[in-house]
């Protein structure tokens, strides 16, 4: 059987009882090898060159700077960094931000050690490993919503909206007073979490909605 590749692993976990586990399940496998842990993420940006490790096992929720906000620096601190992110939450926003600053793979605390030791050697040979859950997100991100939040009045606001149609020209086509529109505009902007025209806009649009 062909010998593998020894691959080197720094962790950034806050819980002694995780990171203790994390390194009994790593060092005691062929081909893995803990190099360094850390507490904080500030703790790694002062000694990180130190190790240079092939991958970085980071935890979300750390003390200080959070492990989202560590990617860039870690990045810059070693350009081709593959970090895993090891963490309990698969809310989308976190994955998306998290990818989005440089992180190359995304597996959920708990997950089984053979998980674990795949997920850190598939990013090793240049994968992108994903728990199910959160694959499942990110393929669902690249559709658009063809379904809109919004009711059929306000995608008819908006639709004028885009089209750059004032808000008194908009209500004496729907026949309705100013007040309405204005009205529709701010639930728009509610049910969008936006604050501006061109933001309603721009995102109904990549929504696939107008």
């Amino acid at each position: 059987m062909e010998n593998l590749p020894t691959i080197k692993i720094c962790i950034i976990e806050d819980d002694a009882l995780i990171l203790k586990s994390l390194q009994q399940v790593l060092n005691k496998a062929d081909g893995f090898k803990v190099t360094g842990t850390f507490f904080s993420a500030e703790a790694a940006f002062e000694i990180f060159t130190n190790y240079y490790p092939d991958v970085l096992l980071l935890d979300i929720d750390l003390p200080g700077i959070s492990g989202i906000e560590a990617i860039p620096k870690l990045k810059k601190l070693q350009p081709e960094l593959n970090i895993l992110m090891l963490t309990v939450h698969e809310e989308s926003e976190l994955v998306f931000s998290a990818l989005r600053q440089g992180a190359v793979g995304y597996l959920v605390k708990g997950s089984n050690s053979k998980l674990l030791l795949d997920g850190i050697r598939e990013v090793y040979e240049g994968g992108a490993p994903m728990s199910p859950t959160i694959a499942r997100q990110v393929i669902a991100s690249f559709r658009p919503e063809k379904e809109s939040i919004l009711s059929d009045r306000e995608n008819e606001v908006l639709q004028s909206l885009s089209n750059g149609t004032n808000n008194k020209q908009i209500a004496e086509d729907l026949f309705v007073s100013p007040n309405t529109i204005k009205a529709h505009i701010k639930n728009i902007y509610k049910k969008l979490h936006v604050n501006s025209r061109a933001e309603a806009v721009k995102k109904a649009m990549k929504k696939g909605w107008i």
